[in-house]
């Protein structure tokens, strides 16, 4: 069944499927931080009227279903996800009161697609995407 959002003056549909990493892919994502993230970023979601639909945590990515409103642009909604989850890890988990001027926990930018028609494909690889790989890992571990 098809379910669209609405606003005052118009009917939507925008989901994205959105991947990024932490700088330098450090497999960083792990224990408490990872059990907290998921709870901040949907948190942060809603302060910007969108929701996450599906997501999972990586060690080294994250991938996450997003709902969008057309009044906003995903670069500013991520923008803002990013920039936000960053300074809580960094009072939270690394102890600092404020930002310092150089230390980000995120890499810049992000892959992002339109998910369309094919929701529920997206949906099952996001939900599957830590057991295709470790089968790869598995993979290259025969061939060495």
């Amino acid at each position: 069944m098809q379910t669209y959002e609405s606003l005052k003056h118009s009917v939507w549909e925008c989901k994205y499927h959105v991947v990024f990493i932490p700088k330098y892919r450090r497999k960083a994502l792990y224990g408490q931080l990872r059990r907290d993230l998921g709870r901040v970023f949907r948190s942060l979601a809603e302060q910007k009227e969108c929701t996450v639909e599906e997501g999972h945590l990586m060690p080294d990515h994250v991938h996450m279903l997003l709902s969008v409103p057309p009044k906003y642009a995903v670069a500013s909604v991520m923008g803002f996800i990013k920039g936000k989850s960053a300074i809580h890890i960094a009072r939270v988990y690394a102890g600092r009161r404020r930002n310092f001027v150089g230390q980000h926990f995120w890499a810049r930018g992000y892959w992002v697609s339109t998910v369309g028609k094919n929701e529920e494909a997206i949906r099952r690889y996001i939900r599957e995407q830590e057991k295709e790989d470790q089968r790869v890992d598995q993979l290259e571990l025969a061939a060495l």
